[in-house]
């Protein structure tokens, strides 16, 4: 049975996902893009796996830099998903936020609610797309804000809700 490529990428709309920065690179050559296709693997060892599409200018620089950081957005930072989606020059795309690093040396954003910095352990290449399997080496987390989250091709908030 044959799926319909429209109908396929309808239903995905329909699947809500965080919306995150993914970079590699180092603070003096960052490369970054918004990304919400990012799950968890694994805890043991802690792995994240990210997809990029294969056509994007992006992605060259992951295959060849080792490193990549996911940083979860928050709510109210739509702008900055925008930005990041555009397509700006790399060096632009950085001017927003505040940027460090931990473990490997990939940008991390200060503003994030999570970082997930990771050493690339794998990339498979599927259809139009890279999966990257990263092995997590440093989390940063941050302040205790709502998520953003993409649903029907649209932003969502999602509001803090404290555990305790």
């Amino acid at each position: 049975m044959s799926v319909d490529a429209a109908v396929f990428r309808e239903a995905m709309s329909r699947l809500g996902a965080a919306v995150t920065i993914v970079t590699t690179g180092s603070l003096d050559a960052p490369v970054g893009f918004t990304a919400s296709a990012v799950c968890s693997v694994t805890d043991t060892p802690p792995t994240l796996l990210v997809c990029l599409n294969r056509s994007t200018r992006a992605r060259p620089a992951f295959a060849e830099l080792g490193a990549i950081c996911v940083n979860v957005l928050s709510a109210g930072q739509d702008a900055l998903s925008n930005h990041f989606a555009s397509p700006m020059e790399m060096s632009e795309r950085f001017a927003l936020g505040h940027w460090t690093t931990l473990e490997t040396g990939a940008p991390t954003l200060e503003e994030a609610v999570a970082s997930f910095d990771c050493r690339i352990t794998q990339m498979v290449e599927v259809g139009t797309h890279t999966v990257i399997f990263g092995a997590v080496q440093a989390i940063r987390l941050g302040g205790d804000v709502g998520g953003l989250v993409y649903f029907n091709r649209a932003y969502h908030h999602l509001p803090y809700i404290s555990a305790n």
